[in-house]
Parts: structure tokens; C-alpha cells; sequence
């Protein structure tokens, strides 16, 4: 199985509830930082599927934005550029998380 390219989803929630681990908040995690920004759409048109009003970051997500800034890896201006955090946030998360 680790030869293989790629895993079915049946096959990973089986690996997940056996290893009691998920594996899917992997691929969520990486689709919620790399996700390409929305664009702004036609108001005649209507979209079926339903809107979230806030991005969802998850405390990995945010311990891992928060260490590479600590350890100066990046800056805080790549960090909003790079992952689409607004200042606002990556301020809260700061003054909210910092150790």
C-alpha cells in the first residue's frame, strides 16, 4: 500500500479508524491554506451551493502559522500574502496564542 500512487477513500477511513488517526484533516488542512481565493461573481447569478462566511482554521493550522513566525521563517506580510490571513487575524492569533 505505501508503493501505490494514491489511496481510495474507503481504504484511508478504514486505515484512519484502525490507526485512530485522521488522515483526511490532512488533505482539508492543506486545501483550507492553499485554496485559491473567490472570486467576486455575477449578482445574477445564483449559486446552489452553500456560502461560508468565515474561513475555518483549525488550532494545528494556527500553531503552525504561529511558529513560523516565531522562528522567522517567514514574516508577517508573506504569511498574509502567501496563505490569505488577514492582519486583522494573524494579530488576534498573536496576542491571543503567543507563548
Amino acid at each position: 500500500m505505501l508503493c501505490k500512487k494514491s489511496t481510495d477513500t474507503q481504504t484511508l477511513l478504514h486505515w484512519s479508524k484502525l490507526l485512530e488517526y485522521d488522515f483526511f484533516r490532512l488533505y482539508t488542512q492543506h486545501l483550507i491554506l492553499y485554496s485559491p481565493p473567490t472570486k467576486t461573481r455575477n449578482p445574477e447569478y445564483k449559486d446552489t451551493l452553500p456560502k461560508f462566511r468565515k474561513n475555518i482554521y483549525t488550532k494545528e493550522i494556527i500553531d503552525f502559522i504561529l511558529e513560523i513566525l516565531e522562528t522567522g521563517y517567514k514574516t508577517k506580510g508573506q504569511i498574509m500574502a502567501e496563505y490569505g490571513i488577514p492582519k486583522t487575524t494573524l494579530h488576534k492569533w498573536i496576542s491571543k496564542y503567543k507563548k
